[in-house]
């Protein structure tokens, strides 16, 4: 799992990027000035760090530039400055990525999920294969032969466990709990949206459906 680090003084974008972020299955934590921010980015390994620019006690670019003499975790800058020379300034400091503020989460998750695919070392990756699907566990990548694409978190959890149980039916029930272990509130029909999403994701290059219905029962992958 990955561990990112949100430097964030606005609360509300604060709590709003933590919550997404923990949606998808990432361990966040937060500082809410460049003092308390850099304390953290200095004395904990994290696989990236969401790092605004204008911050109280010291600023974001000040706390990239102490940050890049000791470590080179990779860095998205966030914030409401957009113009072409504070994007060269960010870069030029040691950023890895520059988003303006507010950002669209999609965007936003695209650009977390591409930075650490680039810099997480490979040797650290869980693969879990069946046919011609690929899981990478820690990047939660999806591969089907030569296409790579990427899921959400329930769409992946979904997917890992009825490949861990290929070839059998994984009943309705067990994958809700899977999908939602601490809410009673998602019901059949939000398990069968899961799957007919994930199913639009593994055939979209034309290939044929791995996923079986058993009616009244479950689902089962199918491949070989």
């Amino acid at each position: 799992m990955a561990r990112i680090l949100v430097v964030e003084d606005e609360a509300k974008i604060a709590r709003f990027v933590e919550l997404e972020l923990s949606h998808e299955g990432y361990e966040v934590d937060k500082a809410e000035d460049g003092r308390a921010g850099l304390e953290l980015a200095l004395s904990t390994d994290y696989d990236l760090i969401l790092l605004d620019i204008m911050l109280p006690q010291i600023s974001g670019m000040e706390v990239l530039r102490r940050l890049r003499r000791e470590k080179d975790t990779p860095v998205i800058l966030l914030t409401a400055r957009d113009a072409v020379m504070d994007k060269v300034a960010g870069l030029d400091a040691g950023a890895d990525d520059y988003m303006p503020k507010p950002c669209d989460f999609d965007e936003l998750r695209a650009r977390v999920t591409a930075i650490l695919r680039r810099y997480r070392p490979r040797v650290e990756t869980q693969k879990l294969s069946c046919g011609d699907v690929t899981l990478d566990i820690d990047l939660r990548e999806v591969r089907r032969g030569s296409r790579s694409f990427d899921l959400t978190r329930l769409e992946f959890l979904l997917l890992r466990r009825l490949i861990e149980n290929h070839g059998r039916v994984v009943k309705v029930l067990e994958l809700q709990r899977e999908l939602w272990p601490n809410s009673a509130a998602h019901g059949v029909g939000a398990l069968h949206a899961r799957v007919h999403t994930l199913r639009q994701k593994l055939t979209e290059g034309g290939e044929p459906d791995p996923i079986r219905s058993v009616r009244g029962v479950g689902y089962v992958f199918e491949q070989s």
